[in-house]
């Protein structure tokens, strides 16, 4: 039932309630049994031993547990313990990441309130708000948090923050009228209060009309724990390659098996070649070095005030397409300025940033003027100080208001001016004020002159002040209201077009005598003397971000709770859309006369969603990732967080978001800025980068090994000769392949980074002909392999021998690789001298894998012998051919796939 459009006789009637006795005891106890506790309810979580057996089906870690069964079963049991040990570090690393609860739902529960004041039996009582039922007539004052959706009856001056629930910015001033509309939003729905919201100022008595999970909290809770998270797309990507790789091994492992049978080979033979192709084929390290280098791109980013909750989050934000932002307080700074004002007919700029009391006044044609040297400014000014109720503060440098922030506005311009109320209260006593009524739509004060002379200073809405008003103050003339209105209602329009709100201010000469007369009789026959024209401003920094977005070719789209008329007039200024351009600007009653395939088509030319709600958000993302867009959701407020979970990367605003936002969101903006988004852009698409090049790495010599194998077993007559053992393939993989791989995954980013449009996230790893790449280097590195292998053998050298030629010329290989591997182009187009830490890398893997060769350690662990210094030398040098001549050739060439 929409309770907002009935009376509240009929809602307190509809209820079985009574507004003078509330419920009895009795009454309560039937209800609680019928709707249950006032409490939202609480998400079950995961087990620590769930999550960490989740990680154990990591497709990859499943073939290598098999490799590891295999070898202990062939009593290779080193390479079962070495393959068991890889296994549980890759789970480990993965589960102490992923080992953090989801607490959305905690966090609306500890938004409701503790304790709340109920008539119960005609007197009020105390008690937990947990104990609350429909029908419940509940007490509301300032500083309380409403404890339940309910219909206010009675309002004295109610004003409650609705913005976490509705994203609007204002405070909103309640009242008990029946409201006429059947489809109103949240933020229209005057005559309601709704759970979780803060009283600021004022009293109210309300009846209880919904509880728990039917509030609107609660229904948001519910969009919540419904709402499934999609795989990132690097989790969609690693998924990917790990079924490729996994049928690409076990397609070998069956033709080795087939050939195996064919030559009459033995059973124990084919299953050391299939177990050393096994783990050949699979990159133990890969899901090992993805971990740490995307915690390393998190720590880079926290350093720059984003703070990621989940790793792959850090990569996701480099895949983005569009960002869907909050209006307030992400985009905007979430303070009112008074920015422009008219007065005497003149108009004048204010600049200034924040609450800070330091800005500038101009004229119209932007040239600085002093206020006290111009007459009507600075009476207007006074009057805005003197009528007004909010107060500046500052604590520690730094300025807030205590008041309503459009208040608060005025208090500051005219701070700026090195006006304050309580000077001019030194010479202007205040003998009477009429608080601000949302009814008559104004506030009034009388003053005492220094002569004894007496004032009415009158403040309100434009509308109604000029229709209280006889003369406007026009330059050096006092011009009747009648034939002179279209001035008034000019400036009016102007201001409204550039998405400002509107204050006017006027005063009345009263003789001692109507001092004394009624509030009506005062607010009349008023001068009027000019405007403030009032904003939200945008954030300086985040137009800017806004640009940059642009030019990555990533799409910002502003949803906000905000009217229509004043989103677009911001997403103008922040150049989200342009003046002249026809971008279509949508509001949640439209959007809810769009089916969702209307929404999908329309979707790529809104850009700007106005006076929504949360059920709205989450459609625009679920239609937004219809379209194959990869999508951000910023946002700050409950009723941000169902967007947040189902967008492919929620952000949530750390300073002003609530609890539920943060804990629902992927992203984290420490300092609320959303020109950080653009820098963890920037981060998210340098790592996507790195892991290219890194899996580029790893993959060129994984198949590098399974070809030196593959070569062996089909080109060299009788019993099956690994050219590498497992133990060998498994250093090559961890360590010596490892460590610059790692180094790889913390490389600077290219030049262009910021430059190319958003990747479609239906690439693969190797889209732009990687793929061919790794296949065509790794083959001819495995040639080389194996020819040294063979080439050791035709000597008359030891298995061991041969085994250690070919493990450190894959080695040398794939430590020249990396150089290439570095860059999207070729080794020749970028210094290798600018990553220190890949040089480190390559240095320390090469003179580790010697010592392996060399030490007696080494050589029982991997099985290695000793090499004479001219063959390892000779190793040295060969296995720099493959990358040099190829690179050349690509070079000569442009051959995308070499």
């Amino acid at each position: 039932m929409t309770w907002f459009n009935q009376s509240t006789d009929s809602v307190i009637k509809a209820l079985k309630s009574d507004y003078q006795q509330g419920l009895s005891e009795d009454q309560r106890g039937e209800r609680q049994t019928a709707f249950g506790l006032n409490e939202i309810n609480q998400v079950k979580h995961a087990s620590a031993l769930h999550i960490f057996i989740a990680q154990l089906k990591n497709p990859l870690l499943i073939i290598l547990a098999l490799g590891a069964l295999l070898s202990f079963y062939t009593g290779h049991h080193v390479d079962a313990f070495a393959i068991t040990t890889i296994i549980l570090i890759n789970a480990s690393i993965t589960f102490i990441q992923e080992y953090k609860a989801q607490k959305s739902i905690d966090a609306l529960r500890d938004m409701s309130a503790p304790h709340c004041h109920v008539k119960q039996n005609g007197q009020w009582h105390e008690m937990s708000a947990k104990q609350l039922v429909p029908g419940d007539i509940i007490l509301l004052k300032t500083g309380d948090i409403i404890p339940a959706d309910c219909r206010l009856v009675e309002t004295t001056q109610l004003e409650v923050d609705e913005s976490a629930l509705t994203g609007e910015s204002n405070l909103i001033r309640k009242q008990t009228s029946v409201l006429e509309s059947s489809d109103l939003t949240l933020g229209d729905q005057l005559n309601m209060g709704f759970m979780s919201t803060p009283v600021h100022n004022g009293r109210g008595i309300a009846v209880v009309t919904a509880t728990g999970m039917k509030t609107e909290v609660g229904k948001i809770a519910r969009l919540i724990e419904t709402t499934q998270n999609r795989l990132t797309p690097l989790q969609a990507r690693i998924h990917a390659l790990s079924k490729t790789l996994i049928w690409a091994a076990l397609f070998i492992v069956a033709v080795i098996i087939g050939i195996g049978f064919y030559k009459g080979l033995t059973l124990s033979g084919m299953v050391d070649t299939s177990i050393s192709l096994v783990v050949a084929a699979i990159p133990e390290g890969l899901t090992t070095v993805v971990t740490i280098v995307l915690t390393l791109g998190a720590k880079h980013m926290m350093r720059n005030h984003a703070l990621a909750k989940y790793l792959a989050s850090v990569e996701t934000l480099g895949s983005t397409s569009v960002i869907c932002t909050d209006k307030t307080g992400t985009l905007t700074q979430n303070k009112m300025q008074s920015v422009q004002i008219w007065a005497g007919g003149e108009h004048y700029h204010i600049q200034g940033e924040g609450y800070r009391p330091i800005g500038e006044f101009k004229d119209d044609q932007q040239r600085p003027v002093t206020p006290q040297q111009h007459p009507h400014l600075n009476h207007l000014l006074e009057m805005s100080a003197l009528c007004n109720e909010a107060q500046l503060v500052e604590q520690e440098g730094r300025y807030h208001i205590q008041g309503l922030p459009t208040e608060g506005a005025l208090v500051v311009a005219a701070a700026k001016a090195n006006i304050h109320k309580e000077a001019l209260q030194q010479h202007h006593r205040i003998i009477k004020t009429f608080p601000f009524d949302p009814k008559r739509k104004m506030m009034s004060i009388i003053i005492q002159e220094p002569d004894n002379s007496y004032q009415l200073i009158v403040k309100g809405a434009p509308d109604v002040l000029i229709d209280h008003s006889e003369i406007i103050e026009f330059q050096d003339k006092h011009l009747d209201v009648t034939s002179n209105r279209y001035l008034i209602e000019d400036v009016i329009h102007t201001f409204g077009s550039q998405a400002l709100r509107t204050l006017a201010i006027g005063y009345r000469h009263l003789s001692e005598a109507q001092i004394h007369l009624s509030q009506e009789e005062l607010e009349t026959q008023l001068t009027f003397t000019g405007l403030h024209g009032i904003i939200d401003l945008p954030r300086p920094e985040a137009t800017q971000s806004v640009k940059e977005c642009h030019e990555a070719g990533i799409r910002v789209i502003m949803i906000t709770g905000d009217h229509a008329v004043t989103a677009r007039a911001i997403a103008e200024k922040m150049q989200i859309i342009h003046a002249n351009e026809e971008a279509i600007v949508i509001t949640g009653k439209e959007l809810n006369a769009l089916s969702d395939e209307e929404l999908g088509n329309l979707a790529p030319k809104i850009h700007v969603y106005a006076r929504v709600t949360p059920e709205h958000k989450l459609r625009i993302v679920k239609a937004l990732q219809q379209r194959g867009d990869v999508v951000a959701m910023t946002g700050d407020g409950v009723n941000d967080a169902p967007a947040l979970r189902k967008a492919d990367i929620g952000i949530a605003m750390g300073d002003s978001g609530t609890g539920v936002a943060k804990e629902s969101a992927d992203l984290i903006l420490l300092d609320d800025n959303f020109a950080t988004i653009v820098t963890a852009v920037r981060e998210g698409r340098r790592i996507y980068d790195n892991i290219r090049k890194f899996i580029r790495q790893d993959l060129t010599a994984n198949v590098g090994e399974v070809s030196a194998i593959l070569f062996a077993f089909l080109l060299i007559s009788g019993e099956p000769l690994l050219a590498l053992a497992p133990l060998m393939i498994l250093w090559v993989n961890l360590v010596s392949d490892g460590m610059p791989s790692l180094a790889l995954g913390v490389d600077v980013a290219e030049a262009d980074v910021m430059k190319r449009s958003p990747r479609d996230q239906k690439d693969s790893f190797f889209a732009d002909s990687l793929g061919a790449r790794i296949i065509v280097r790794g083959l001819v590195m495995g040639g080389f392999t194996f020819w040294m292998f063979h080439y050791a053998l035709h000597l008359g050298m030891t298995l061991a021998y041969a085994q250690t030629l070919a493990f450190m010329t894959l080695i040398f290989g794939q430590l020249f690789h990396v150089f290439d591997a570095r860059t999207f182009t070729s080794l020749y187009r970028r210094n290798p001298f600018t990553n220190r830490l890949l040089l480190l890398a390559v240095f320390g893997s090469g003179a580790l894998s010697i010592l392996m060769v060399y030490s007696p350690f080494g050589n029982l662990v991997l099985g290695t012998t000793p090499l004479q210094l001219h063959h390892l030398v000779m190793t040295f040098f060969i296995a720099a051919l493959p990358t040099f001549i190829l690179s050349g050739i690509k070079e000569l060439f442009r051959f995308k796939w070499l």
